[in-house]
């Protein structure tokens, strides 16, 4: 079955910098896009960031362009978001998504002073 496993979030003060993972298994990884969504509490889960299949196309919320860079090892059938920058609102719960309808557990990333 699909399995996604999130890992690296933390506490960082803003404006610096951390780097999750996400471990996927149990589907074909090369073949779907995949995403990097966040929770905060009391909002909506939002789409953070989005890479194709190869890699060559990416996409950005307005809110984290210049600063997340999503990447992939479709090797190592995983995927990883490179947060710069980082302030308080990115405080959330990071997930990352195959579009197969399973989530993970996701990692907590707390921006704070």
């Amino acid at each position: 079955q699909v399995q996604l496993v999130e890992s690296g979030g933390g506490l960082v003060q803003p404006g610096g910098s951390l780097r999750l993972s996400c471990a996927a298994s149990g589907f074909t990884f090369s073949s779907y896009w995949m995403k990097w969504y966040r929770q905060a509490p009391g909002k909506e889960r939002e789409l953070v960031a989005g890479i194709s299949t190869s890699g060559g196309s990416t996409t950005y919320a307005d809110s984290v362009k210049g600063r997340f860079i999503i990447s992939r090892d479709n090797a190592k059938s995983t995927v990883h978001l490179q947060m710069n920058n980082m302030k308080p609102e990115d405080t959330a719960v990071y997930y990352c998504f195959a579009g197969l309808g399973s989530w993970g557990q996701g990692t907590q990333v707390t921006v704070s002073s």
